[in-house]
């Protein structure tokens, strides 16, 4: 049996699926075809933080930073070396101790502090990287007050996924 002769469908030139009554999405991000996008916002965001494998986390409450622990693992995996701080001074030996390339701080750190006040003094330490802001309080005049302060992207606490924090990471520029 020839299947070539009989067989409408040419697999050597690319079939137009219109023809053959397939219609697809004008944005195939609406239709599934998003997981390509996060797929590619995550290489992105490994590529932008390149071999540098140290990452500052500064976080009082334990739930919120094993949170933010738990999504660089699944973008970065194990390689990458995460430390912990929860206090504005344990904040300051990191960054000295550690150098890391990326710090996420949190938007208030209990007593007092918030990162208006703490990005100063992380700068004072020594670090000069990207510091991304998780904040449970992202409104227009916050997050301008902070971008201004010297904080390099904001995330809303509830936005804490591989995908935000992926697409964050991919918008930072690590060599300002």
């Amino acid at each position: 049996m020839n299947l070539g002769s009989t067989n409408r469908f040419s697999f050597t030139k690319p079939i137009a699926l219109e023809r053959i009554g397939i219609r697809m999405a004008p944005d195939f991000t609406t239709c599934g075809g998003s997981h390509l996008a996060k797929k590619s916002e995550l290489v992105r965001a490994r590529a932008k933080l390149g071999l540098s494998r140290d990452v500052l986390v500064v976080e009082d409450e334990a739930l919120d930073a094993e949170r933010l622990t738990a999504t660089l693992r699944v973008i970065f995996g194990y390689e990458l070396r995460i430390h912990l701080a929860s206090t504005l001074g344990d904040a300051v030996d990191q960054v000295i101790e550690s150098k890391p390339c990326l710090v996420f701080l949190d938007d208030i750190l209990k007593p007092s502090a918030n990162a208006l006040q703490v990005i100063p003094l992380l700068r004072g330490a020594g670090y000069t990287g990207p510091i991304i802001v998780i904040s449970g309080q992202v409104t227009h005049s916050r997050r301008s007050g902070l971008l201004a302060n010297g904080a390099s992207d904001v995330i809303h606490k509830d936005e804490v996924d591989s995908v935000r924090v992926a697409e964050a990471i991919a918008r930072l520029d690590f060599n300002a």
